[in-house]
């Protein structure tokens, strides 16, 4: 009995070290390198008819140079969002990826090239992320609108769509930029001020931290409907049944990914695209998020 017993543990200590390295293998050679389409219906606050079924790309965390993050990934990003036909497309933040305190993994310009040709109907409007303002946020000001992708920064744009629906986008500043809430509220509502006329408001920050800070008694607008955000990279690693056992939000599991209702307020945050600080995806694949907003 003594002799089979440690034969069971033995054999059992060798599939757990063969499991984890399978995993480790999994999550750094294909997870990474893999990119899926997630659909999700949203049901906004006060969206109008006129604009029932409007779609919006959502695309996070691209973290270009970072593992399974190279032009090629890049190209394939802009032809899988461009074949969902959407009629907007929004990037969240962190289009970089340090090598070091001093130099990138890709060069925002080259990062700004391979995404060159995302086209929706109504725009390609970006905001800045926390690894894009610690590099060169001047740059990527620089590089995307001449590429065509407008960086939104405390900016408002009015939508008037082709069937005659209105909504409004506020593209707001990274929430590492944020000091007091109040400020940062009035200073969102101060954008939107000149529109209040203008329809519904969809809000695009890189971090779902914001929420707390743009809504309840520091609601931007009455009339946010919609918030959209990443930064958490889906937790980036998941397992079976304990979920992301680290997430990079100060609520933890609360805003890791997904349609989240709080406040009178919808808010889906992207798993994205690329990595940071770990070369490792695990059960979180890089995603595209498409979006199909409904009247309620």
């Amino acid at each position: 009995m003594p002799d089979f017993s440690r034969k069971h543990y033995l054999w059992l200590a060798v599939v757990l070290v063969v499991s984890a390295l399978l995993c480790v293998g999994y999550g750094y050679f294909i997870e990474p390198h893999r990119l899926v389409i997630t659909n999700q219906t949203i049901k906004p606050k006060g969206w109008p008819m006129e604009l029932d079924g409007y779609k919006i790309v959502a695309i996070g965390d691209i973290h270009a140079g970072s593992n399974g993050v190279d032009d090629a990934k890049l190209r394939r990003l802009v032809a899988e969002a461009n074949a969902q036909q959407p009629d907007l497309i929004v990037l969240l933040g962190d289009y970089v990826s340090e090598k070091n305190e001093a130099e990138l993994n890709m060069p925002i310009a080259e990062i700004a090239n391979g995404l060159a040709g995302l086209a929706a109907r109504d725009g390609v409007f970006a905001v800045l992320g926390n690894h894009d303002g610690f590099t060169c946020p001047s740059c990527i000001k620089k590089e995307f609108p001449r590429v065509g992708i407008k960086v939104l920064d405390n900016e408002v744009v009015p939508i008037n769509a082709a069937n005659g629906g209105r909504f409004r986008v506020i593209g707001l500043p990274d929430h590492m930029q944020l000091t007091y809430w109040k400020v940062f509220s009035d200073n969102a509502k101060r954008a939107l001020a000149p529109t209040d006329d203008e329809g519904p408001v969809i809000a695009l920050e890189h971090s779902p931290d914001i929420l707390e800070v743009i809504t309840g008694d520091y609601l931007i607008s009455k009339d946010l409907s919609l918030i959209l955000a990443a930064h958490t990279h889906g937790g980036q690693v998941r397992f079976p049944i304990i979920g992301a056992p680290i997430v990079s939000s100060s609520y933890g599991q609360k805003y890791v990914r997904g349609l989240i209702k709080q406040n009178d307020v919808q808010m889906f945050v992207t798993s994205g695209v690329g990595e940071s600080i770990l070369p490792f995806r695990f059960l979180v694949p890089p995603e595209i998020a498409v979006l199909t907003l409904r009247s309620p």
